[in-house]
């Protein structure tokens, strides 16, 4: 069993072969749409119903996927690791904690709403528009509760707190492109932590790791955990 605390991040390719694509891959999400139309406070001030259109389409589609092995393994080793294992996902999707996992959201939850006028959050409802109210102050100022480019992500001192106490961090399925997330792995080496990248294929941030696994998600993360638990 690994000994003290575990950081993992994980991205968009834990949650690929659930059926929810990447973003900037060949063929990825932001390959099909601007960033700049759905994905910014401008946007959504701009054209609302457009960005909710865009939003509405991937809370269905996060919603009939379901999680792969990689999720399960991850919730398997937080759970014969009581108190030892932290999660933190740049994903908005909820398949780890379908798996039976304890997150930390980085970037926000499809499922969830926020007013953008007072605050409030709620469960969102299967759709949304440029009319629905807020339940707690009735504007009509409902957006995804979602971290947009150009907006700080969320929960940042508590993640930090962690990195500080990790012996050991672990990014999967991440590109090493979006930050503050990419530089996790440089805290928790300065920190003193062991550091392992489990991923498809190299990422921006590769060369800051101290060992890796290349391969798919639901083949080398259980295979990982494996290891960890000692084959118990």
């Amino acid at each position: 069993m690994q000994q003290g605390k575990i950081v993992i991040l994980t991205g968009a390719g834990i949650s690929a072969e659930s059926g929810l694509g990447t973003f900037r891959d060949a063929g990825g999400l932001w390959s099909q749409v601007r960033i700049e139309d759905v994905a910014t406070p401008e946007a959504f001030a701009r054209d609302p119903a457009r960005v909710h259109d865009f939003y509405n389409g991937r809370r269905a589609q996060a919603a009939s996927a379901e999680p792969n092995p990689a999720h399960h393994a991850l919730a398997r080793l937080q759970a014969r690791h009581p108190g030892g294992v932290v999660i933190v996902t740049q994903n908005v999707d909820n398949l780890h904690e379908r798996a039976g996992a304890e997150v930390l959201h980085m970037h926000g939850e499809l499922a969830a709403a926020l007013c953008a006028r007072c605050d409030h959050r709620w469960p969102a409802p299967e759709e949304m528009g440029a009319d629905t109210p807020c339940p707690a102050c009735g504007a009509p100022a409902a957006r995804p509760d979602v971290v947009w480019f150009g907006e700080m992500p969320y929960r940042m001192e508590e993640i930090a707190g962690h990195l500080q106490d990790a012996a050991l961090f672990v990014a999967i399925g991440t590109s090493g492109q979006v930050y503050p997330a990419a530089g996790f792995v440089e805290e928790a080496r300065l920190c003193g932590a062991e550091t392992l990248e489990l991923n498809l294929d190299a990422s921006d941030v590769s060369r800051a790791f101290d060992r890796h696994a290349v391969g798919k998600a639901s083949e080398i993360v259980p295979a990982w955990v494996e290891e960890v638990l000692g084959g118990a």
